[in-house]
């Protein structure tokens, strides 16, 4: 009896180690677990195999492959992880840079496909009559809709003097119009600015456009022009800007707010970290609003949603995008890169952005089929406290 006890405790501590280190094989030794990962390829393989040679239809070996990647970050069922291959990984890093090479425009997802949100001056998609507020349905003849935005707009991208084929739709039209463009190297504006008179005061009205390299000390030049011409109240205008890197919207957030919190991350396999404001703002007693719309994500709800918890701004418009998550990009080795959610942004106050984004203190609406700005003179009126 003693000795079927024995086997008995040992079975069971075999099935118990086999169960953990089966959810864990980097614990096994070098061999076993060579041994797993083979079989694994194995039947990888085979299926690949039996594809290409029993599919009714010829298949790109290259193409299946991605797929089987892509289908494995697809199991988490987070919209903001993906596998990237090295083409649309080429994409990612261009728009981190701040140039890239495709039409001229900025876009924000739409379920049709992408709303074109701002058209660059001089850029092939505006000669090409691409306008603020069409559609993008589709590109060399394949619909984007319910597609990923970066990988929408990775489509869209391609090397200079090549072209593509965009399936446009202005709304109020009966039907989309498709045409050929010709890409070009495009080097993305990073602020836009103006002085704006309002019942005798001048504000300065400053537009990012986005968060790459080198975004916050454009921001503070054209403020500091803004100041020098008799600006003394501002307007950050926000909208359309997706985001970009981190450490940008801590240096945005930091010309306007002295020192303190910024943001803080927490993850599951992640320590806590706070952002704090890195000195040398401007003087916090200039009053100023943020506008926001839903095209506002990521980096640009970190900076309104500090602004706003600091008291340092009002926020004007409509819900932000909704995206609190932090995004870590691995490069893989062939090329391509593994875009993966690992935590949470908190704002100062302690709440993260949650899904329905940010919610302004003062609504302002612009309708994107009219030339006019209808949310820019609510923030006017909120600065010269008409609201």
């Amino acid at each position: 009896m003693r000795t079927a006890g024995i086997a008995t405790l040992c079975a069971l501590v075999a099935l118990v180690l086999g169960i953990f280190l089966g959810g864990h094989p980097e614990l096994l030794p070098g061999g076993v677990r060579d041994a797993f990962v083979e079989e694994d390829r194995a039947l990888r393989a085979e299926i690949m195999e039996k594809i290409e040679d029993n599919f009714y239809k010829p298949v790109d070996e290259e193409r299946l492959d991605d797929a089987s990647l892509k289908g494995i970050v697809e199991s988490l069922e987070d919209p903001y992880s993906h596998y990237l291959t090295p083409d649309e990984a080429k994409s990612v890093r261009e728009s981190i840079s701040g140039e890239f090479e495709g039409v001229g425009m900025t876009v924000e997802k739409d379920r049709r496909g992408l709303r074109v949100l701002t058209v660059f001056d001089g850029s092939p998609a505006k000669e090409a009559g691409i306008a603020k507020g069409d559609l993008i349905l589709s590109v060399d003849g394949r619909s984007i809709a319910g597609l990923n935005s970066e990988l929408a707009t990775g489509r869209i991208k391609g090397p200079a003097g090549s072209e593509v084929e965009l399936e446009v739709f202005t709304p109020g039209d009966e039907d989309a119009r498709t045409m050929t463009v010709e890409r070009e190297r495009i080097d993305v504006p990073v602020t836009e600015s103006r002085i704006v008179e309002r019942d005798g005061q001048k504000i300065g009205v400053v537009e990012l456009l986005g968060f790459s390299a080198g975004a916050h000390g454009a921001l503070r030049r054209e403020i500091d022009r803004l100041s020098e011409r008799g600006a003394d109240r501002l307007v950050l205008d926000l909208r359309g800007n997706g985001g970009g890197l981190l450490s940008e919207a801590v240096l945005v957030s930091s010309i306007f707010v002295e020192d303190g919190e910024i943001v803080s991350v927490r993850g599951r396999s992640r320590a806590e970290r706070t952002e704090d404001a890195e000195g040398d703002a401007i003087d916090e007693e200039i009053p100023m609003v943020v506008l926001v719309d839903g095209g506002s994500a990521s980096a640009s709800e970190i900076v309104a949603g500090a602004l706003r918890d600091r008291k340092r701004a009002k926020l004007v418009g409509t819900n932000t995008f909704g995206k609190g998550l932090v995004q870590e990009v691995e490069p893989l080795s062939n090329g391509g890169y593994l875009d993966l959610t690992v935590a949470n942004y908190y704002l100062p106050s302690g709440r993260t952005i949650g899904e329905n984004g940010l919610k302004p203190q003062v609504r302002a609406k612009d309708n994107p089929e009219t030339e006019r700005d209808e949310a820019l003179p609510v923030a006017l009126d909120v600065l010269t406290q008409r609201r």
